[in-house]
């Protein structure tokens, strides 16, 4: 689809990939507009009096129905990968790659698209842009619909990479094995933010944080043989003795960090 806003045009692909419960909306823009804020808006067939917003590490609401001066005023939200207006059987989840701006009315959600700002630079978003958004129905609250991992999978989709054989087929009858876990775990209200290596470049260190607002039990699965070693604050010093089970309880919306070797 290509349209025309001023002297602005919009390219965009409508995608419905096989299996996907989204509605994909790929963008290429050639902006060139001034003092021009252009929106996308879904009206939808859910109204709800809040609408939930991602923020770094947690979760905030807002309300659709503002009544006092200080509500009005925050009709535009900072917010990261996603929006959602539910009820308790049924919601919608407004995703994107890379645009941090919605509004709301009980029946409606607004993700902030362009802007045409002049200063403090006078052609400050003028030129190409390219980014990704969806629409994504479920069942359910945000919680249970995964709302979250539909984020991630969306800003860092899954990457395939073909790797060389280390020792040829000739000389080696080993096979892979089905399953191989480099690190993992299953409980789904966990979201991975680092792993890296210490800054002493003695171990690694694993970031997460519990993103649904309930108690978390982790349950380390490494094939390669990690373990933790200790816990860890954000300046990777130890506050804690080292862990003798490969299991510990998280706290709603905490941050933690382990070092690994």
């Amino acid at each position: 689809m290509r349209r025309k806003i001023g002297k602005s045009e919009f390219c965009q692909d409508y995608l419905l990939e096989k299996g996907s419960p989204q509605l994909k909306i790929k963008s290429l823009v050639n902006w060139q507009e001034r003092h021009t804020l252009v929106k996308a808006a879904f009206p939808i067939n859910v109204e709800a009096d809040f609408v939930s917003y991602e923020i770094l590490c947690g979760v905030i609401q807002r309300t659709t129905k503002p009544q006092t001066g200080r509500e009005k005023a925050k009709w535009e939200v900072p917010a990261l990968r996603w929006a959602d207006i539910s009820q308790d059987n049924y919601g919608v989840s407004l995703l994107n790659d890379c645009k941090y701006g919605y509004d709301a009315k009980p029946d409606e959600i607004r993700l902030t698209l362009l802007r045409g700002a002049t200063w403090p630079k006078k052609e400050a978003d003028v030129g190409i842009h390219e980014f990704t958004y969806a629409i994504y129905p479920h069942v359910g609250s945000w919680e249970n619909a995964g709302t979250v991992q539909r984020g991630y999978e969306l800003n860092m989709p899954l990457f395939v990479q073909v790797m060389p054989p280390l020792i040829s087929q000739e000389k080696s009858s080993e096979k892979l094995p089905q399953v191989y876990r480099f690190l993992g775990w299953e409980v789904e209200n966990l979201i991975l933010m680092a792993f890296k290596r210490s800054e002493d470049n003695q171990d690694w260190v694993l970031r997460c944080y519990e993103c649904l607002g309930k108690l978390a039990e982790l349950e380390l699965k490494s094939d390669a043989g990690l373990k933790i070693r200790e816990t860890v604050d954000l300046l990777e010093r130890g506050i804690a003795d080292s862990l003798e089970s490969k299991s510990c309880q998280i706290s709603p919306w905490k941050v933690v960090s382990f070092l690994w070797n």
